[in-house]
Parts: structure tokens; C-alpha cells; sequence
């Protein structure tokens, strides 16, 4: 009880009722083909139509677009005093974008890889978590902190991690992984909407990845919900980001012999969407856990952890593939045997079905 109570309290009120610039801002109902890049762009596009509280701030975000194009075009269309271009200062511009959350605006900031994020820690997960719950509700920080990660792209050490597990001893916080073009736009729809801070980790090996999104804000996913991709009777396969797109091919293959994997997208690492997981298992008996992290501090051991602890059952023992522990390489080689790939996510699945 206390637990929820303290929980309620630092969420406090969550969504704010948006400031609509035109009757044009919202695209409801409009299905369309977009890549995760696209998506990305068009969230913003729409928040920045929608609300002219909302200020985009980042490193090459204006003129060049981002890094990743991810902002391709909305200085032309929203101007230098909404799309900013910062030095290479994150924790400084991250400061910034406090202070402007806690004068009424409700700023984006691109932190340009996950790698980075740790230089902006004091301002993120010291101060920006934290505010709700020093000011006794008085304030709040409305800021979406959105950055890129993951491996495949031969970047090397410094510029290869997702992340997504950094700020879990930060409460205060949410952490969204969205995996797929829809929820790329849903959930960062969302997460600028959110009048607490949101990390919203991207993958940079999903840019290029297509499919239907549904534009608007009439079916925005909620905050802290996981989202069943496939239903299954023989086992539960809960993964974020990349991994869920290898998972869902995974299923499909005659290799792993027929069997039915239920497959969750976790969407959100904070708050973790427990329930559901907790759900599948009870009608699999089984789990099997992917995620492109180590595995000591990840959100699959905590998954697997609070399962035990709430007395959930197992046919077979769970299973966590995970990335060994070595850094990441430039080596092609040695990169892809780091990524958790399709081999081992089968392989899980049969061992799994094993008595």
C-alpha cells in the first residue's frame, strides 16, 4: 500500500490537456506506410503542431536534420526558436531543458547515442526524476529525453549500447523501447504528453524498418502497458526493442518444430507491465527472456526476480538470452556473436519445451 501510494504520488497528474495550434494538427485516422525513422519524425511533427509548448533541443537536430534525419525538416517548418541546435554539452543542454520544462514549456531533448547519456546523469536521474517528489507535488519536469542505441552498425564500444537498464534505480522516471514503426510514433506521442520525464530509448538498427502506423492521437498507447504481439499456448517470449523483431521471425521458422511462442513487447522497462507477463506464464508454464544487455542489472532479471519473489510457477526452468559479457567490437565477427541472434533465441525456445 504504501508502496502504491508513494507511486501515485510521484506520477501525480500525468497527461496534459494540449494546447492545439490547428484544426489540422491531428491526422486521425490516417494509416500510412512509414519507416521507424519516419515515425519518429512524425510524432514530433504532430506534438509540435499540436502544442507550441513543445521545443525540440539536440545536437545537429536543426539544419542537419539529426544524426538519424529523425528531424529532417521541422526547423524549416517550426523555426530556430522551437527546433535548437546545442553544443556537444549534454549534461548543460539537458540542465536547460529542465529549466525550461519548469517554466511551462515541454521540451525534446536527442541525446545523439545512448552511449552519451551518462554525461547528462546529474541533470537526468538526479534532478529531472527527482523534482515531483522535492517540490511535494508543486512542480513537475515535463521533459522527453530521446537517444539512439544498439548494436549491428559497426560502430564500436563507445557508441553500441542500448541502455534501456541504466535508469532503473532511478524512480521517477519512465523508460520506453519502442520496437516497431507504430509504437516508435505511439509511444513518443505519448511520452511528450507525460508531465513527468520519459527516457525514450531508439534503436538504430530499426531506422530502416516499415510498416503501418496510425497517425493521430486517438489510440496513443498507455503509460506502463506491454502489448501481446502473438498469441501462443506453449511459451512466453517477452523481448524490447531489436529483439522483438527477432523474435516474431523466430516464431515463424520450421526450426523450432512447431511450437507456439506468446510473444510480449515489454514497450515500457518503467513502469514494467508485470501483469501481463505474469499472465502468459501462468497459461505457458514457460519463459524465455531476450534483450540486447548484459544480463546482471538488466530488466529481465528483474522480470525474472519479482516473478519468483510473487510465487510464480514454472514448468521448466526460465531462460534469459542475453549478451555475454565482452564489450563490443568493430569486428564484424565478434559484433554479431554479441548481439543475441535468431540461433539462440531458437535454441531457448526448444530448451525451453525440454522437461
Amino acid at each position: 500500500m504504501l508502496r502504491q501510494t508513494l507511486q501515485s504520488f510521484l506520477r501525480g497528474p500525468h497527461l496534459k490537456k494540449p494546447k492545439v495550434m490547428s484544426s489540422q494538427s491531428n491526422q486521425e485516422g490516417q494509416v500510412v506506410e512509414l519507416t521507424y525513422r519516419e515515425s519518429i519524425r512524425a510524432a514530433l511533427e504532430d506534438s509540435l503542431e499540436e502544442d507550441h509548448d513543445v521545443v525540440l533541443l539536440g545536437e545537429d537536430i536543426a539544419a542537419a536534420g539529426g544524426p538519424f534525419k529523425t528531424t529532417d525538416g521541422l526547423l524549416d517548418k517550426f523555426g530556430e526558436n522551437r527546433v535548437i541546435d546545442t553544443p556537444i554539452a549534454e549534461n548543460g543542454f539537458a540542465g536547460i531543458a529542465l529549466g525550461m520544462a519548469m517554466t511551462g514549456l515541454r521540451p525534446v531533448i536527442e541525446i545523439m547515442f545512448s552511449d552519451f547519456l551518462p554525461v547528462a546523469y546529474d541533470s537526468i536521474a538526479m534532478q529531472m526524476s527527482r523534482l515531483r517528489f522535492m517540490s511535494g507535488g508543486q512542480t513537475s519536469a515535463p521533459v522527453t529525453v530521446r537517444s539512439s542505441g544498439g548494436a549491428g552498425g559497426r560502430f564500436g564500444a563507445q557508441t553500441s549500447s542500448t541502455g534501456e537498464s541504466w535508469f532503473l534505480q532511478f524512480y521517477g522516471l519512465q523508460i520506453a523501447v519502442p520496437s516497431s514503426p507504430q509504437s516508435a510514433y505511439g509511444l513518443l506521442r505519448t511520452a511528450i504528453r507525460e508531465n513527468n520525464p520519459v527516457v525514450v530509448f531508439e534503436h538504430k538498427a530499426l531506422h530502416s524498418l516499415k510498416g503501418p502506423v496510425a497517425r493521430g492521437d486517438s489510440d496513443l498507447p498507455e503509460i506502463g502497458k506491454a502489448e501481446t504481439l502473438r498469441s501462443g499456448s506453449a511459451v512466453t517470449l517477452v523481448g524490447s526493442l531489436l529483439m522483438v523483431q527477432r523474435a516474431l521471425e523466430v516464431a515463424d521458422e520450421p526450426e523450432i518444430g512447431g511450437i507456439d511462442p506468446e510473444i510480449i513487447d515489454i514497450r515500457w522497462v518503467r513502469p514494467l507491465d508485470l501483469s501481463t507477463i505474469r499472465k502468459s506464464v501462468e497459461k505457458t508454464g514457460r519463459l524465455v527472456i531476450v534483450e540486447e544487455q548484459y544480463h546482471d542489472g538488466g530488466w529481465g532479471a528483474s522480470v525474472l526476480s519479482r516473478l519468483i519473489l510473487d510465487g510464480t510457477t514454472f514448468s521448466t526452468p526460465p531462460i534469459c538470452v542475453s549478451m555475454p559479457e565482452i564489450l563490443i567490437s568493430h569486428s564484424p565477427v565478434i559484433e554479431d556473436a554479441t548481439i543475441p541472434n535468431h540461433e539462440r533465441i531458437k535454441d531457448a525456445l526448444i530448451r525451453s519445451m525440454e522437461a
